[in-house]
């Protein structure tokens, strides 16, 4: 009596992407991308900034530090991954400050040296 009428929508729905810079990428395939907005005060009609930071999948950890991404909307992937990595718009410098490299290899060279400083300096 009715009839099922099987419809495909054509139409599929676009993908939220967003643009931003990878602050974080110290877990496995995950990377935390920092996207920042202009927002208007709904009262005082004033722009400000609106940072928020989204966790997205990056399956072969190609990400660094700084580098300008975007990423897109997608299926829950874990607890709070809901985005995945599209392309790496431009790459940082690569440049990683001197103190971390040397915090890597021996956390007491540091400190050391700092204290060998101080001491010269007081003498």
């Amino acid at each position: 009596m009715t009839e099922q009428v099987a419809t495909t929508s054509s139409t599929t729905a676009r993908r939220v992407q967003k643009v931003g810079y990878v602050i974080s990428n110290k877990a496995d395939k995950t990377i935390v991308v920092s996207v920042e907005s202009l927002k208007k005060h709904r009262i005082y009609k004033r722009a400000y900034k609106q940072t928020k930071h989204f966790h997205a999948h990056d399956e072969n950890n190609t990400c660094q530090i700084g580098d300008l991404v975007r990423i897109e909307e997608t299926s829950p992937i874990s607890k709070l991954k809901r985005w995945r990595l599209v392309e790496i718009v431009k790459s940082s410098s690569g440049i990683v400050p001197v103190e971390e490299v040397l915090a890597e290899v021996d956390p007491n060279l540091t400190q050391s040296e700092t204290s060998a400083e101080a001491e010269e300096s007081a003498e």
